[in-house]
């Protein structure tokens, strides 16, 4: 790969003066859609884009070269995992609720307490904040499990989670998560939920004090939304003041619904009727809502969600992962839904779940020509960008941030192809990002993230994810040894020294 001016850009630091890149590929935009442009280049300074195509006219302080590359709008995730991924951990290992995914009822009476320091999860955010700019994502909306919480989030733990996004360099839109509920293993399969709705009040009052203190820091990086943990888990009342806190601070609600079984079946036996039909009967639907996944929504559920201008956010990869699709990506994009993506697991791959994302799209339509790689890269860019309500993001033109990507096209593993959306959609992965530049910031470059040693940090995640795994006897119905609820998937020989 050319690397062309490389040298001239500081990892971390916003470049002064302009900065012009160019490459074999630019994904420009006019008229509202992405327009690929071949060997074009693209100027911006002081974190807003002057120029995208040809021969630009003016003056620059530095030309970088990204050589055989796609130079692409940064990746927009808003359920970007942002603790350690225990979804992995039911992959192979069922059902769930023997297997730690829902408190039983031992563990509730003894007191649920926090399984992480507060040290641990501020490393966390940090250490999944650098993940997402070496997978090309530029904004985030922050996504962790309270399963493993006292209750919900802290201020403390996103105070820090703020001030590294502004440290690593990374579009942030967050707040402490809260609920009015949680579920409860009564006995082997019964699963029911339990409520404290004053303690679900508190949480909404911290994460409004957050989003009023936090919003506008670290240059505009930070931003506020209101993250009710599950519908499930969140009373009426609960909600309500949600929307009205959103109203008053212009922020955007997002909130998981009609995304699998157990939520479907619950909130049918509290309510009479599902998660979005429920809301909309208060008037609770709306553009401010963000909702993953919809891969159990109805019919009725979708048409709510089209009528009032609840974007989904799509995230494929977790979702197959458990046998759920969204059905389909077609049918929600005729209906007129906007459809955001989310990665919302390990790995924060964000073109190997475009790659999912396309072939479950297939596989439901039954035919290959309703959807294309385009559409999943439209998803992740404009899609997310629209669901913010953010003009100047999610597209390369004259007058947006310079939030920016860069793709490799090169990489021997991959395919050539004449065109690069394709070729990356279909055969690239998260490993051929070449940089992320957020608000004309170089935040990583060819695998380095500034403000954090991605590699040794790694090594700190593992003792934190052993440690989780250690307590999980006593969070699991009857107390299996870890063996016993996480067998392996083949028998291991011991070393013959010991």
């Amino acid at each position: 790969m050319t690397k062309a001016g490389f040298e001239t850009l500081t990892l971390g630091s916003r470049p002064e003066g302009r900065t012009l890149l160019t490459a074999d590929w630019v994904l420009g935009h006019r008229d509202g859609a992405h327009r690929l442009v071949h060997k074009g280049e693209v100027v911006f300074e002081n974190g807003e884009i002057l120029f995208v195509g040809h021969h630009f006219p003016g003056e620059v302080a530095r030309r970088v070269d990204f050589g055989r590359s796609l130079i692409s709008p940064g990746f927009i995730d808003l359920d970007a995992l942002s603790d350690l991924d225990t979804t992995i951990l039911g992959i192979d290992n069922h059902p769930g609720w023997a297997k730690g995914r829902v408190w039983p009822r031992s563990y509730v009476e003894a007191g649920p307490y926090e399984m992480y320091t507060p040290e641990e999860l501020a490393f966390q955010k940090r250490f999944a904040f650098g993940q997402l700019l070496l997978n090309g994502i530029t904004t985030a909306a922050p996504i962790a499990s309270l399963f493993y919480r006292e209750w919900g989030e802290t201020v403390a733990e996103f105070d820090a989670a703020a001030d590294a996004a502004g440290d690593l360099g990374l579009r942030v839109y967050l707040s402490p998560a809260y609920r009015s509920g949680g579920m409860v293993l009564e006995n082997p399969g019964h699963i029911r939920p339990v409520f404290d709705e004053q303690r679900g009040f508190r949480g909404l009052e911290d994460a409004v004090r957050f989003i009023e203190r936090q919003t506008g820091r670290h240059g505009d990086l930070v931003r506020g939304m209101l993250a009710p943990d599950r519908v499930e888990t969140c009373t009426a009342g609960l909600l309500q003041r949600t929307d009205a806190a959103a109203r008053e601070l212009g922020c955007k609600i997002r909130l998981h619904m009609a995304q699998g079984v157990m939520e479907v079946d619950t909130v049918r036996a509290l309510h009479g009727s599902t998660a979005p039909v429920w809301l909309a009967k208060s008037g609770l639907l709306s553009e401010r809502l963000i909702a993953p996944h919809a891969t159990n929504a109805t019919d009725e559920d979708l048409r709510l969600y089209a009528a009032n201008g609840v974007s989904i956010v799509h995230c494929p990869l977790v979702s197959a992962r458990g046998g759920n699709t969204l059905n389909s990506f077609s049918a929600c994009r005729n209906r007129g839904i906007n459809i955001a993506m989310g990665t919302d697991t390990a790995p924060a791959d964000m073109l190997m779940n475009l790659l999912v994302g396309l072939i479950t799209s297939r596989i439901n339509d039954g035919v290959p020509d309703r959807v294309r790689s385009a559409d999943l890269f439209d998803a992740a860019t404009l899609g997310g960008a629209r669901a913010l309500g953010r003009t100047d993001l999610g597209h390369l033109s004259s007058g947006a941030r310079a939030d920016i990507a860069v793709f490799g096209l090169d990489d021997a593993i991959m395919a050539p192809s004449i065109d690069p959306i394709t070729t990356l959609v279909t055969g690239g992965s998260g490993k051929v990002t070449r940089a992320s530049f957020v608000d004309g910031r170089p935040s990583m470059l060819f695998g380095e993230v500034a403000g954090i040693d991605m590699m040794s940090a790694r090594e700190r995640i593992q003792k934190q994810f052993d440690g989780l795994i250690a307590k999980y006897p006593e969070r699991s119905w009857a107390h299996p040894s870890v063996a016993e609820i996480f067998p392996p998937s083949y028998p291991i020989e011991s070393s013959a020294h010991g």
